[in-house]
Order: C-alpha cells, then structure tokens, then sequence
C-alpha cells in the first residue's frame, strides 16, 4: 500500500472515530442533563443508574479519545514520510 491511500485511510479512521468522540459526549451532556432533573426531583435510585452510566461512558470517552490521539500520531507520521 503505498503512502498516500494509508494516509487516506488514516484519515478516513479518524473521521469515524471522532464521530464516535462526538457521540459519546453529546451522550453525556444528555445523561448529566437528566440526572441534574432527577437531581431536583429528588429520585435517587433513578439517579444512581444515570451516574453509573455517565461513568461508563467517560470511561468510553476516555479509551476513544487516546485511540484518537495515538491515530493523530500515526497520521502526522504518514503525511510526514509522504513529504519526504
């Protein structure tokens, strides 16, 4: 595979993955939204899920931003030795 179709496929996975980053947190926002809700109203067992589920999906959002990070490096490093 010669370096300007690895560099678009590196490309392309990222476009993928940051759709994936976006989704998550706008996940997020709305899960906090509802436990801020829940929060007024007082319904705790209900609010305990819906921490646990924000914390799983920090924990995604985590994994999916380090991947995305380490995809940044591999990019950069293709376009680099195009160059060259």
């Amino acid at each position: 595979m010669n370096a300007v179709s690895r560099f678009d496929e590196l490309v392309s996975e990222q476009l993928v993955t940051m759709e994936k980053l976006l989704f998550v947190q706008t996940e997020i926002e709305r899960c906090q939204q509802l436990l801020d809700e829940l929060s007024s109203l007082e319904q705790l067992s209900k609010k305990a899920a819906i921490e646990e589920e924000i914390y799983q999906m920090k924990q995604e959002l985590y994994a999916i931003q380090k991947a995305f990070e380490k995809k940044t490096e591999e990019v950069i490093h293709t376009y680099q030795l195009e160059q060259s």
